[in-house]
């Protein structure tokens, strides 16, 4: 699982920030969360696959999390793409796209397809074999979702010692993958535990921009490997984010460490503050790890 910033930062774009954009890879999937202006640039510059983006996951619909889109799906047009492009979003985002798209003549050559939100509670929105992705419900000043995003289990990894020395022929190799017992060449039944190793346990990352502080998610994103909440403010400033349905570090560090997350990412900055160190000084008063996310930064959680 990797995770790469495109951009972290609240508000209007500045000369060396970006607003929200990150790409999540994950289980041979490469996710697009949020999609700020100037987010297709970001993707070049990091040189990330436009072929790759097949699911578009939209926070909520303030521009400097949205504005991005419409100019990406009409660059998708422009390089001729064939392939679906799902994007998940609160209802009145498919409105929008469609419209520029109808105003300007420029229809998409592939498929749009829109999965529409609208829903308060938790809801699966996303699944095949590998993934599930689920909404958790934020409290800003218009309908947000952030998002859960879970690797499944995995198959059982071989124990080739074993398994050679059990004289299992190589025909049920792909049933003790799957957790079966199977008979040797002597019709004698072995059992799976004996010649397999288990799986890596699947790694979680949840989204949480942009709410308030909200104890309300804690136990959909419980236990997650990790999570990235928005800090818009540092301490000095917390009279500013309950009007503004904001969070400081050290509200999102207290949902990091009530949620029992194994780390925590912050970003969301408002561009008011050009030294972030206070951020990761006072949520590490709270709960540690603490990352500060940055433009063009990239986390990889192999070890997470």
């Amino acid at each position: 699982m990797k995770l790469t910033i495109l951009g972290c930062y609240s508000a209007t774009p500045q000369l060396y920030t970006n607003p929200t954009a990150q790409i999540l890879e994950i289980k041979n999937h490469t996710f697009l969360i949020d999609c700020g202006e100037g987010t297709q640039v970001e993707l070049r510059r990091h040189k990330v696959k436009f072929g790759k983006i097949k699911h578009i996951f939209i926070s909520h619909l303030h521009g400097d999390h949205c504005f991005g889109l419409a100019g990406l799906v009409s660059t998708f047009r422009l390089l001729t793409r064939e392939a679906d492009l799902h994007i998940y979003a609160p209802k009145g985002l498919k409105e929008v796209i469609t419209l520029q798209m109808k105003l300007s003549q420029s229809w998409t050559n592939y498929q749009l397809i829109f999965h529409e939100l609208s829903s308060t509670s938790s809801e699966l929105i996303f699944e095949d074999d590998k993934v599930e992705v689920y909404t958790i419900p934020l409290d800003h000043r218009i309908y947000t979702n952030g998002f859960l995003f879970k690797e499944k289990l995995g198959e059982r990894k071989l124990d080739m010692n074993a398994v050679l020395n059990a004289d299992i022929d190589v025909a049920y190799y792909r049933k003790l993958k799957q957790g079966a017992n199977v008979p040797d060449n002597k019709g004698n039944i072995i059992d799976n535990a004996s010649v397999t190793l288990d799986p890596k346990p699947p790694k979680s990352y949840a989204f949480c921009s942009d709410t308030a502080y909200n104890e309300a998610m804690i136990p959909i994103i419980k236990d997650v490997d990790v999570l990235y909440h928005e800090s818009t403010f540092i301490d000095k400033h917390e009279n500013l984010a309950l009007p503004t349905k904001h969070s400081t570090a050290k509200q999102a560090a207290t949902i990091a460490m009530k949620a029992n997350v194994k780390q925590l990412i912050l970003g969301h900055y408002s561009t008011r503050y050009d030294d972030l160190t206070a951020f990761k000084t006072e949520a590490e008063m709270i709960f540690k790890p603490v990352n500060l996310a940055k433009d063009g930064k990239v986390f990889d959680f192999k070890d997470a």
